[in-house]
């Protein structure tokens, strides 16, 4: 008998992180598709709280599915007798409180833990933990409003607890502070301001759980440069003039895996696995370093998420390990219904 799968999608805070999942999510049903192992459900969250389960995730199956209430949602989820269900949400609440609910239901899911999510949410505190392991992070200082920077420039000013470099504001002269944290509050309550790392280049590190091993999958890295010296927001996520949501990272101009034979990735790759132990992740990890032009990594950023959509970074990773998205699927929902036994 197939596994009943929940693919938890949508978002409770806002429209975009709606479409993002939507975006992302749709993919992941597609690319995993196999009746004789899935019987997949959608679960839809909005920003009013509700829940809906569509038959798909097109504007017509959202429109179609009733609007419940999240205590009739559970109720529902529970007379499902759902075997497993997969996260696709990206704002904060969704990647903390919404799989905390599932352990408390005591629904096994693939991926990490609220807990370990919360820390990535908040990268003062990721920096924290990773520098505490022995990891070389820039240093740094968080700021509330009112407050002003006393690290000289260059510098970069991000807010703390944002995702796809919203608001993230690169800082040469100091007179150029109060417009740069004037885009940062904006996002957010707290705002970090870094050292900024010269190139150098720019990297992400994979690491998958395999048979309770870690494996560093092939890094991909980022088109940076003197015309580029930080990723911002266009450089990840577009709205097309049908106002959908596209990625722009994934055209093997502005990202590229790395050859594996390249002297980086070993090195990268041992930072990594000791971040992913520090952090407490599991299933898979994803890391943001910078290579200064000595070739000595920094921390910057950590993204524990997995979509299992063809475009989803771990994804593009494995494939290019030789590990399809369905193999990389199913390797999480097992370890997943293991730690429910």
């Amino acid at each position: 008998m197939p596994l009943k799968v929940l693919h938890l999608t949508g978002s409770p805070t806002s429209d975009f992180f709606c479409d993002l999942s939507r975006l992302y999510s749709a993919d992941c049903l597609t690319a995993v598709e196999d009746p004789d192992l899935y019987e997949p459900l959608i679960a839809y969250v909005t920003p009013d709280g509700r829940w809906r389960f569509p038959a798909d995730l097109s504007d017509g199956a959202l429109s179609d599915a009733p609007a419940v209430p999240v205590g009739e949602a559970i109720s529902r989820v529970l007379a499902e007798r759902v075997d497993v269900m997969v996260p696709q949400m990206f704002c904060t609440p969704g990647m903390t409180h919404y799989r905390a609910l599932f352990d408390v239901l005591g629904i096994p899911y693939v991926g990490n833990p609220p807990e370990a999510m919360a820390l990535s949410v908040d990268k003062s505190r990721a920096r924290a933990v990773v520098a505490a392991a022995g990891i070389p992070v820039p240093s740094g200082e968080v700021l509330q409003r009112g407050e002003h920077p006393t690290l000289a420039p260059p510098v970069v000013v991000k807010p703390v607890d944002t995702d796809n470099s919203v608001g993230v504001v690169l800082v040469r002269r100091a007179e150029k502070f109060p417009e740069a944290l004037e885009i940062a509050f904006a996002h957010s309550d707290r705002v970090l301001v870094e050292r900024y790392v010269e190139l150098g280049r720019e990297v992400r590190c994979g690491v998958l759980v395999q048979e309770g091993q870690l494996i560093v999958l092939p890094l991909e890295e980022y088109d940076v440069g003197p015309d580029r010296p930080v990723r911002t927001e266009q450089d990840k996520i577009r709205r097309g003039a049908d106002g959908a949501l596209a990625l722009t990272a994934k055209d093997g101009v502005k990202a590229w895996i790395v050859d594996p034979a390249d002297p980086l990735t070993e090195r990268v790759g041992a930072f990594a696995m000791v971040c992913h132990e520090a952090r407490g992740c599991r299933d898979y990890s994803l890391f943001d370093l910078r290579i200064d032009p000595d070739g000595q990594p920094w921390f910057l950023e950590a993204g524990l998420y997995c979509s299992f959509a063809r475009q989803s970074v771990v994804a593009v990773m494995a494939q290019a390990a030789g590990i399809s998205a369905q193999q990389l699927f199913a390797t999480a929902v097992r370890d997943a219904l293991a730690r429910s036994t």
